[in-house]
């Protein structure tokens, strides 16, 4: 009876862990290219640059999320997760590419030219972002069990941010570079040097995922210290 109990339990985490995954995941790669936002501060009379695509408010929850299922369920589950991922995402490419191939009806309810534009970003997004995506969740997952390992199960916030911090400098590099030489979707100027640009693009994405990555710290200690019991998981 308690075999059942804990078994339905850790079906139902893991069933809401990667459901937030794979439903952010989902959003971030239709959504990710439609706008960039400035989020640029200053630190006295310095000015800190920061643009990010909107795709990237949500993406470090990806991580906090496969960080948690490796923890809690294990390497091979969080490896899964990240392959239903890339699954799902070209599902949507395929429905995308359906519904721009079929004929459409010209009425005040749709606007084709919308519709494509937003098939073009997505179509974009996905391919930088699952190419990033597989390298950078994988090394994330690596690297996260690897560091676990080397320290005997001890000392989770070095293996939660350890691990993020170093896959999140591969993505960011990785889908910026993607983005702008495959989908050339990137707001460059390009009366300006261009390689500058795109450097400000890859380290303001890497230093918003690094501040969130950090930020996730005290929550996902909170949260496997509650669930480990909850689950009946021991090390």
């Amino acid at each position: 009876m308690e075999h059942t109990l804990f078994h339905q339990r850790r079906e139902k985490v893991l069933i809401i862990l990667s459901g937030l995954f794979l439903a952010t995941l989902s959003l971030l790669n239709i959504i990710g290219l439609t706008r960039f936002i400035d989020l640029s501060f200053s630190v006295g009379p310095i000015k800190i640059p920061m643009i990010v695509a909107i795709g990237v408010l949500p993406y470090p929850i990806t991580f906090f999320c496969t960080d948690l299922i490796s923890e809690l369920y294990g390497k091979k589950t969080a490896n899964i997760t990240v392959w239903t991922g890339l699954l799902i995402n070209c599902w949507i490419i395929f429905i995308l590419w359906i519904a721009g191939i079929l004929p459409g009806v010209n009425n005040q309810l749709t606007d084709a030219e919308l519709f494509f534009k937003i098939q073009k970003l997505a179509f974009g997004a996905v391919t930088a972002s699952m190419i990033a995506y597989l390298t950078a969740q994988f090394c994330d997952i690596q690297l996260f069990h690897s560091i676990k390992k080397a320290t005997n199960s001890k000392h989770l916030w070095l293996r939660n941010n350890g691990s993020t911090l170093v896959s999140q400098l591969v993505d960011s590099t990785a889908v910026i570079l993607i983005t702008h030489y495959y989908a050339q979707a990137l707001p460059v100027n390009p009366d300006l040097p261009l390689y500058p640009q795109l450097q400000t693009y890859i380290l303001s994405a890497y230093a918003f995922k690094c501040i969130a990555a950090l930020l996730d710290t005290i929550p996902i200690y909170i949260i496997v210290s509650y669930l480990k019991p909850y689950l009946n998981i021991r090390d």
